[in-house]
């Protein structure tokens, strides 16, 4: 290895979402930045402030964490925003004190564009990497439909126009690249993908999980809109006659109260259990003990909770839709459903869960055959190249 990729870097990380925010973008920057920790790199975390208040700086394991004044969305529970002008001002003046040797921007909306902007006035180098479609936007803007349109065509085209300041483009799926490159009008976009560390969901050596005493479908994340918690629901009760599936639901959101009541109108509320958010040690064997994982979501540009299943040696039951389909072959690790269906759904669990022990256990690790080809390792390798001067096309043949 010569001097120059030993050489430790200075790294900034530009995040609008950031832990304890619980999101894919979200855990995806945490894990980025312990990685890169882990290595020896000075990592640093910009990202917007989670209450009131002026800027901050936290000092955590992984990396310092600077936090900017920020405001509650006016449409979701959580998300918070930053002016342009005080993102510019105040990233401008963080690079000027930190120096970093690259700029890893997450999103082109508020501190990705003014990171964009301020790295590009100073000649840093800058990555790109998104992990957002404009149109997650559209459950939060109280909009008709044809102006929606009009703010997501205008979204795609400012991505473009900003991504395209960078030395390289990155998204977690060839699909999702796709997608980019056609709506943003960009050259080539790097399917890089989020990576995952299988280790933390297998199971250890000498380790037991009880398992239920009925058949158990699984759903980890946000409650949100783009999520449809509520079509996987349905599909519970469905099966509640044949099968006598229960529904564990992981996670918290916007959508919490609305599922709660739709549970109860159903009669399903000794069949579907929200747990909310747990530790990472509960949530290991959480995965472990369950049948089957589901993920009904329509907005997924790869979706991390999936691989987690798998690396659990879990079959999966993904919707049709966007990346999901990369994650999983009908009868092989699981099936894809016809997003929107509940019917259809239904009848891809009972699928699983009423297979022998032994072919779920063969599905099971078809599932942890393919999140095995995800690994972490490589995906900070990828990322440690295009950090340290690499062109896009040195990359891409190696993908």
């Amino acid at each position: 290895m010569t001097a120059a990729t030993d050489r430790k870097l200075k790294v900034l990380i530009a995040a609008d979402t950031y832990p304890p925010d619980v999101n894919g973008a979200s855990v995806f920057c945490y894990r980025l930045a312990r990685a890169l920790h882990a290595r020896g790199h000075e990592v640093h975390v910009v990202a917007a402030r989670n209450e009131s208040g002026p800027d901050s700086i936290q000092y955590n394991d992984e990396a310092t964490v600077h936090r900017l004044q920020s405001v509650a969305a006016p449409t979701h529970e959580s998300y918070r925003l930053v002016s342009r002008r005080h993102a510019s001002q105040s990233i401008g003046a963080l690079l000027e004190e930190i120096r970093p040797d690259v700029v890893h921007v997450q999103c082109h909306y508020m501190i990705g564009e003014a990171a964009i902007k301020e790295a590009e006035k100073r000649r840093i180098r800058t990555i790109s990497t998104n992990h957002f479609m404009p149109e997650n936007l559209e459950p939060f803007l109280p909009f008709p439909q044809w102006f929606l349109n009009i703010v997501s065509k205008n979204s795609w085209r400012d991505m473009g126009r900003l991504m395209r300041k960078t030395a390289a483009v990155t998204t977690p799926t060839a699909l999702a690249a796709k997608t980019m490159a056609e709506n943003a009008n960009l050259d080539y976009v790097l399917p890089i993908s989020n990576g995952i560390d299988s280790s933390a969901y297998e199971l250890a050596p000498g380790e037991t999980v009880e398992r239920r005493d009925h058949p158990t479908v699984l759903f980890v994340g946000r409650l949100a809109v783009e999520k449809n918690v509520d079509v996987l629901i349905r599909a519970i009760g469905e099966l509640a006659a044949t099968v006598g599936a229960h529904l564990e639901i992981v996670g918290d959101g916007e959508q919490g109260t609305g599922l709660r009541a739709l549970v109860d109108e159903l009669g399903l509320a000794d069949r579907v259990h929200f747990l909310g958010h747990v530790s990472d040690a509960e949530l290991h064997r959480v995965y472990l003990r369950a049948d089957v994982f589901c993920q009904p979501g329509t907005a997924e540009l790869q979706s991390l909770v999936s691989l987690e299943a798998m690396s659990a040696s879990r079959p999966v039951v993904l919707a049709d839709a966007l990346a999901l389909p990369h994650l999983v072959s009908d009868g092989d690790n699981g099936y894809l459903f016809t997003p929107g269906d509940p019917q259809d759904l239904a009848n891809k669990l009972a699928a699983v869960l009423t297979a022998t022990e032994q072919e779920r256990a063969r599905m099971g690790a078809a599932s942890h055959d393919r999140a095995v080809q995800h690994s972490q390792e490589k995906t900070i390798d990828l990322f440690e190249m295009l950090y340290r001067g690499a062109t896009a096309e040195e990359v891409r043949a190696l993908l």
